[in-house]
C-alpha cells in the first residue's frame, strides 16, 4: 500500500517566497525495519517497491510534476545540473538548477544536507556534505555551480550528526586543519587519539571563507533521536532522509 503521509518540515529561512525547501524525517512511509518507515534511498538494501511508494508519496505531497533529481552520492565534489539527471542517477554529491518545478535532492543519515538559493530566487542547489565531501570542497563546488556571487547566496544546514556523537580519528581532523589551521577550533579532544568533530561549525567556516552571505539552520543531531532520524553511525544498516529545494513554477 503506498505511503500517503510522509512527515515533512518546511525550511525556515529568508528565501524568496517562490523558493520551496523541505526535509523529511523517518516517519510516514511503508518501509519495514531497519528502514522504517520513510526510507527514500534505493541503495541501502530496502525493498525497492517500498522505496518507490515512499518516493511517490513524497512527490505527491510536495505537488511536484517531475521526479526529484536523485543522485548516486559518493562523498565527492561533483556537481551536476538537475535537469540532466536521469536513470540510473549520476555519481555526484550536489546538483543545481534554474528550472522551475525541478527539485534538487540529497539523501542523508548523519551527513550534512546543505541547501542553497541566490538572492533573486532564480537558482537553487543541494549538496551532500559528509566529512569527506566537506573536506574535499563540495560546498565550494556547489556555490560555484550556482554561478552567482557568493555574497548573494543563502545556505541552510539540515539535520546531521552532532559533535557529541561524531567521534573521528586524527586523519579526519588533519584533513580540515591542514587546509585551515583555524578549523582546529571545531574539534574537541575525545578518548585516546579520538576527536569530536562539529560538522555544523566546519560547514559554517567553509561557507564564511567563501563569502556566503547568510547561513541558517544547524543544531539537530540525527544520532541522538532514533524516533525522528535515520543514523548510519548509530544503527549501521538503515534508511535515508531527504532534503529538497526547488523553484515553485506557480
Amino acid at each position: 500500500m503506498p505511503a500517503t503521509h510522509p512527515e515533512l518540515h518546511a525550511v525556515t529561512w529568508p528565501a524568496p517566497r517562490w523558493v520551496r525547501a523541505v526535509y523529511t524525517t523517518r516517519r510516514g512511509g511503508v518501509s519495514d525495519e531497519p528502514f522504517a518507515a520513510q526510507n527514500l534511498a534505493a541503495h541501502v538494501g530496502d525493498d525497492l517497491g517500498a522505496v518507490r511508494d515512499n518516493r511517490a508519496a513524497l512527490r505527491t505531497a510536495l505537488g511536484l510534476a517531475r521526479e526529484p533529481a536523485w543522485l548516486a552520492q559518493v562523498h565527492g565534489t561533483t556537481v551536476v545540473h538537475a535537469e540532466a539527471v536521469g536513470v540510473p542517477p549520476p555519481e555526484a554529491d550536489a546538483s543545481v538548477t534554474s528550472v522551475p518545478g525541478l527539485a534538487c535532492a540529497v539523501l542523508v543519515a548523519d551527513c550534512l544536507p546543505v541547501l542553497f538559493c541566490d538572492r533573486a530566487g532564480a537558482r537553487v542547489a543541494a549538496a551532500h556534505a559528509g566529512w569527506r565531501g566537506l573536506a574535499a570542497g563540495v560546498l565550494e563546488a556547489a556555490v560555484d555551480g550556482l554561478g552567482v556571487a557568493p555574497a548573494s547566496v543563502s545556505a541552510w544546514l539540515g539535520p546531521a550528526i552532532g559533535a557529541e556523537r561524531f567521534e573521528v580519528g586524527p586523519e579526519v581532523r588533519a584533513a580540515f586543519v591542514d587546509h585551515d589551521p583555524a578549523a582546529a577550533a571545531d574539534f574537541r579532544a575525545g578518548a585516546g587519539d579520538r576527536w569530536h568533530a562539529d560538522l555544523y561549525a566546519l560547514a559554517r567556516r567553509r561557507l564564511a571563507a567563501l563569502g556566503v552571505g547568510q547561513v541558517h539552520g544547524g543544531g539537530e543531531c540525527t544520532a541522538s533521536d532514533p524516533e525522528r532520524w535515520f543514523s548510519h553511525r548509530r544503527d549501521g544498516r538503515t534508511g535515508r532522509m531527504a532534503a529538497l529545494i526547488w523553484i515553485d513554477p506557480r
